[in-house]
Parts: structure tokens; C-alpha cells; sequence
């Protein structure tokens, strides 16, 4: 009984110490990947929003601009926010869990690093880190930080993917939807816009919709490449916003949704609430 109780220690040891291991290589990579990022910042460029840089954009373009910035606003080189929400598991199911995140911004050049928690049960959680930074994409999950699940980087797949996804998410920080900041706009209508972003040799465009009161409602993309059941289709895929508030003298959405436009009908798999959010300027 005796060597039983202490094989089963030992055993119980082990796993928490390779679990520990895990947790810590884990938090090293996020460290490095955000290392990374913070080396991209780029000197210069102007340090205030100007009203006259609107000049010539498309004119719902424009009136977004006058809703969620003031003449003088400081442009953001760095954001941080804090998420909380849901991610899609199983669509047959129609099985959700919470997650909880952190995830960086950085304008100029692009980039950006997503760490998150997704609980798939009590005290088991998949460790998320999604990220582009420096013109690389890349995706990890793993169970604890320790079992792999999904490892996908350097590809253009996985690069365009990730600047798509930055792109639609500059609501969260608006200044960085500024011409100053490597975006340009083309009209569509009077309710929408296209906006196209180069980084890292990657040019991705995605279309702006504006709703009665001005401010951004949705983000879609025509064709996004989608894997699933090792399969890989290109779909229409949209971003949704909604809860607006004042941050930092900036109005941005503090909640919003993300799907896929299946043939069947729209399939969400991300919804989540901006808990907080620190700047640098």
C-alpha cells in the first residue's frame, strides 16, 4: 500500500510539474511574440488626429471619423484590451464555452497578439495564442499550454488570415483605421466603405457598413479561406458591433460577434465584451 500511495505521488508530482513547465513556456512565448511587436513600433508619424485628414475619404467614412474621435485625439501606438465572451465548439451541437483573453494591438506596422482561455470543462482549459506580428501569422491552441491541438504559421494562408482579422478589429482602437496609419478607403455607397491594409507584403481589404446612427455595424469580407473537416472553403465571413462607450475620449464598441455565412444560413463562433482597455500614445 505504502509504495502504491507513493508511485501515485510521484505521479501527481510529475504532472503538475510538467503542467507548471507548461504554463511557463507558455507565458514565454506571449512575452516573446509581444516582444516582437513591441519592436515594430515606428517613430514618427503624426502624434495627433487632425480633422483636415479626412479630406477626400468616402462620406459615411468621414462622419464615423467626426463620431468617434475629437480634433486633437492622441493616435494610439499601442492598445491592450481586456475580453471575456464565448467561442463555438461543436456547431452540431451548438456547444459553447467561455473564454477570457488579452490581446495587444499595434498600428504601425500592423500586428497584433491574442492570448486567450477557452474552459472547455472545470479546470480544464485550451490555452490560444493567435497573433500577426511582423508579417508572420500564426495559431496555437494546446490543452493546459501542454498537449498541441493546432500549430499553423508562415503560410499566406495563416498571414492573411490574421491581418484580415486585425483589420476588422481597429474599431476597438480607431485611430488606427487612419489613412495615417496605412489604410485607405474607397467609397461603395452611402452607408459603407472598403478599407485596404498592406503589412508584412500582405494586402487585405474588407468592407465597412455604417448604420443609421453613423457609427461601424458591421465588418464583412466577400471570401475568407475557412478549414474545417480538413477541408478548406472560401466563404463570406462579418464582424458585428454593438454597446458603444467613450474610452480615452474615443467611442468604441464593447461588444461584438463573429461568423461565418455558410450556404445554410450565418453560423457565429465568437462573441465577446471588452472588459477594459489601456492605451499608449
Amino acid at each position: 500500500m505504502r509504495l502504491a500511495l507513493t508511485v501515485i505521488a510521484a505521479v501527481v508530482l510529475a504532472t503538475v510539474a510538467a503542467m507548471l513547465v507548461a504554463v511557463l513556456r507558455w507565458r514565454a512565448g506571449t512575452r516573446e511574440a509581444l516582444g516582437r511587436l513591441g519592436a515594430g513600433l515606428a517613430p514618427g508619424g503624426p502624434a495627433t488626429y487632425s480633422d483636415g485628414e479626412l479630406a477626400g475619404l468616402p462620406s459615411p467614412v468621414q462622419r464615423y471619423f467626426r463620431l468617434v474621435l475629437r480634433d486633437g485625439q492622441r493616435i494610439v501606438r499601442r492598445a491592450v484590451l481586456k475580453q471575456e465572451g464565448e467561442f463555438l465548439l461543436d456547431a452540431a451541437r451548438n456547444r459553447w464555452a467561455p473564454f477570457t483573453a488579452t490581446e495587444t494591438f499595434v498600428p504601425v506596422p500592423a500586428g497584433f497578439v491574442w492570448d486567450a482561455r477557452i474552459a472547455m470543462a472545470p479546470g480544464l482549459a485550451v490555452f490560444v495564442r493567435d497573433g500577426f506580428v511582423a508579417g508572420h501569422g500564426s495559431m496555437r491552441g494546446a490543452v493546459l499550454g501542454l498537449l498541441t491541438m493546432v500549430h499553423d504559421e508562415g503560410t499566406p494562408q495563416v498571414a492573411s488570415g490574421a491581418l484580415y482579422r486585425y483589420l476588422a478589429e481597429t474599431p476597438w482602437l480607431p485611430t488606427a483605421l487612419l489613412p495615417s496609419q496605412g489604410v485607405t478607403w474607397s467609397s461603395l455607397d452611402d452607408r459603407s466603405a472598403r478599407a485596404t491594409l498592406t503589412a508584412g507584403g500582405i494586402t487585405v481589404a474588407a468592407d465597412f457598413h455604417f448604420g443609421d446612427d453613423g457609427l461601424v455595424e458591421q465588418v464583412t469580407v466577400a471570401e475568407r479561406e475557412r478549414v474545417a473537416n480538413g477541408k478548406v472553403r472560401r466563404l463570406p465571413w462579418r464582424g458585428r458591433y454593438w454597446a458603444w462607450a467613450e474610452r480615452d475620449g474615443m467611442r468604441v464598441p464593447t461588444r461584438g460577434e463573429v461568423e461565418w455565412v455558410l450556404p445554410e444560413g450565418p453560423q457565429p463562433y465568437w462573441r465577446g465584451t471588452i472588459t477594459a482597455s489601456a492605451f499608449e500614445y
